[in-house]
């Protein structure tokens, strides 16, 4: 069981408006009906698109021990009486509460208060943290029994469900948190109030929704938030809001850095890390993620890991679906499609300039979302660069990319393609033919160009 009924509900603030249910507590959250177990607390969320209370009944049905519902919900006299019938009928409990993802965000805290030995330790950034998080992960795993957020769930309500996934036996929780909209990281350090933070950068990534790169380290740096005398942050050394982001006024903060003489960039290789006599093997290319490599060394040593778990640590890395992922065959190609950014766009194009290749060099690279009015200047920005790279080809896709790269393409003579979304099955043909044994294709874009969709074409034999 992870919460009774009645620490729920004061965890929540909440007041039942029945309870028929002959379990004392919950033994899973969730907030999709389609995903309900048995003795399950089901909250249902609102949405731009849906309202989660529409799907009461079917939760119910599946198994759900609890519903929290809000009071827009409830103050309609009819939801009340069909809720509390439903209750009875499937001998469940239902719990009134003001706003539903509030709900689960202090459910989650409270729970998250059962473990006080938990070390806790949380990530952001503009860039790098699902994969810095990664490596901690990786390093701490090595020495103490540890948890983790899965892949990206780290956001308003991602994070919350990923904290009832600690048990007793965790030692340590390592868990990312994004954002996509102002307030947000404060949220979610509320809900995980860390003993260590680490921020990888400030960069302009949801540049759209915060307006200012400004705003962006404001933002980011709530991360401390919750900081008492004993918590510990980390942050970039040479970031432009370094001073800034140490101004914390409990607890204490740390730079980190990635010496140049320390690491040796070898392509898609990875990167050779030498760290206090030690070699490592970095399996991850480019120099974004040797930033993110020494982030995470900077922690671990602060933590007392021994050398050899780091070690072991970083040369078990293995990247995420649309992370810097390296794909070998007839066609090698570099597949970075989970997010893109002008920072990241440009670590990108930095990372393939010092790629050898037998064949051809071609990238594909797809519009970036949520830069709202810096959009059209960033996109040209990305393909002036772009234009001014050693692709033998270009591939440009997505309505703001396409517009972009016309008005960039003054001078140069580099063969350019441009393909707005409805047209990814010309885009698909057109690379198709281009393509020959032994080159090189860089993919990076936003998660919603779907770039995944072209690997086919990639992975086809050819002479």
């Amino acid at each position: 069981m992870l919460l009774g009924w009645e620490a729920l509900c004061t965890a929540v603030a909440g007041t039942f408006i029945c309870n028929y249910s002959p379990y004392a507590g919950f033994d899973s959250v969730t907030t999709d009906s389609r995903t309900v177990n048995p003795h399950a607390l089901f909250i249902p969320l609102r949405g731009t698109q849906q309202d989660g209370h529409r799907y009461i009944e079917h939760a119910l049905r599946q198994g759900a021990d609890c519903i929290i519902a809000d009071a827009a919900h409830l103050d309609v006299h009819d939801n009340t009486q069909h809720i509390i019938a439903l209750c009875k009928r499937y001998e469940a409990s239902c719990i009134r509460v003001e706003h539903t993802l509030k709900a689960l965000q202090d459910a989650a805290a409270a729970y998250l208060e059962r473990f006080p030995q938990l070390l806790k330790i949380g990530v952001t950034g503009s860039n790098g943290k699902t994969t810095t998080k990664e490596l901690l992960a990786s390093i701490f795993a090595q020495e103490y029994r540890t948890v983790k957020n899965e892949g990206n769930l780290n956001s308003e309500t991602g994070l919350p469900l990923s904290v009832f996934t600690v048990t007793k036996e965790h030692e340590v929780g390592i868990f990312e948190l994004g954002m996509n909209r102002k307030g947000e990281i404060a949220e979610l350090a509320a809900v995980l109030k860390p003993n260590i933070a680490v921020i990888t950068n400030i960069g302009t990534a949801h540049i759209g929704m915060l307006g200012s790169k400004d705003a962006i380290a404001h933002e980011k740096k709530q991360i401390f938030s919750c900081f008492d005398e004993n918590s510990v942050g980390f942050v970039p050394d040479k970031d432009e809001y370094t001073a800034f982001l140490q101004e914390v006024p409990h607890g204490k903060t740390f730079t980190y850095s990635a010496a140049p003489d320390a690491y040796t960039l070898e392509g898609l290789s990875g990167t050779e890390i030498r760290y206090k006599g030690e070699t490592i093997r970095l399996p991850l290319p480019g120099i974004h993620n040797v930033q993110n490599a020494f982030a995470a060394i900077a922690v671990a040593e602060y933590c007392n890991i021994p050398l050899r778990s780091i070690k072991a640590g970083i040369e078990n890395m293995q990247a995420l679906f649309g992370r810097s992922q390296i794909i070998r065959g007839p066609v090698t190609y570099l597949l970075d499609c989970y997010n893109a950014n002008p920072d990241s766009m440009n670590a990108g194009l930095a990372l393939c300039a010092n790629i050898a290749v037998n064949g051809k060099k071609i990238y594909v690279l797809a519009s970036m979302k949520e830069l709202g009015a810096k959009s059209a200047e960033a996109h040209r920005a990305v393909c002036a660069a772009a234009f001014a790279s050693d692709a033998d080809a270009l591939f440009f896709f997505g309505e703001e990319m396409c517009k972009a790269a016309v008005e960039q393409n003054k001078t140069s003579n580099k063969p350019f393609f441009c393909f707005r979304e409805s047209d990814a099955n010309k885009l698909r043909d057109t690379l198709d033919s281009l393509l020959k044994r032994n080159d090189f294709v860089f993919l990076k874009g936003s998660r919603s160009l779907q770039l995944e969709q072209f690997e086919s074409i990639l992975q086809k034999e050819r002479v």
